[in-house]
C-alpha cells in the first residue's frame, strides 16, 4: 500500500504563484511515475503534470510554461510549481503514484487540495 499526503493550495490572485507537494509512503517500487490531476467542478479529472523516477517529465498542454513538476527521490516527494496562474486553473488537484513491479502496477490517489485562482 501506498500512502499519499497533500499539502499546499489555497486562494490565490491571477497572476500569482502557488505551489502543492505531495509525500509518498509504503511500498513504493524504483520503477515509478508521480504526478498531479486535477478536477474542476463539472468537469473530469485531467493530468496536470507527471515525473518518472527518471526524471521525465510530462505536461498539459495547458500548463506547459507555466508549471513546473520535481521530485525529491529520497524523500518520495513531488512538488508542482505553478506560476501565473488563471481563474481556469481552479480546481481539486490531486496526487498520484503508479509504480510498477515486473507485470504488477499499482495507481494510488491523494485526497486532494483545493486551489481556487480568484480575484
Amino acid at each position: 500500500q501506498v500512502q499519499l499526503e497533500e499539502s499546499g493550495g489555497g486562494l490565490v490572485q491571477p497572476g500569482q504563484s502557488l505551489s502543492v507537494s505531495c509525500a509518498a509512503s509504503g511500498r513504493i517500487f524504483n520503477r515509478n511515475t508521480m504526478g498531479w490531476y486535477r478536477q474542476a467542478p463539472g468537469n473530469q479529472r485531467e493530468l496536470v503534470a507527471t515525473i518518472s523516477n527518471d526524471g521525465t517529465t510530462n505536461y498539459a498542454d495547458s500548463v506547459k510554461g507555466r508549471f513546473t513538476i520535481s521530485r525529491d527521490n529520497a524523500k518520495n516527494t513531488v512538488t508542482l510549481q505553478m506560476n501565473s496562474l488563471k481563474p481556469e486553473d481552479t480546481a481539486v488537484y490531486y496526487c498520484n503514484v503508479k509504480t510498477s513491479l515486473f507485470t504488477w502496477t499499482g495507481e494510488y490517489w491523494g485526497k486532494g487540495t483545493l486551489v481556487t485562482v480568484s480575484s
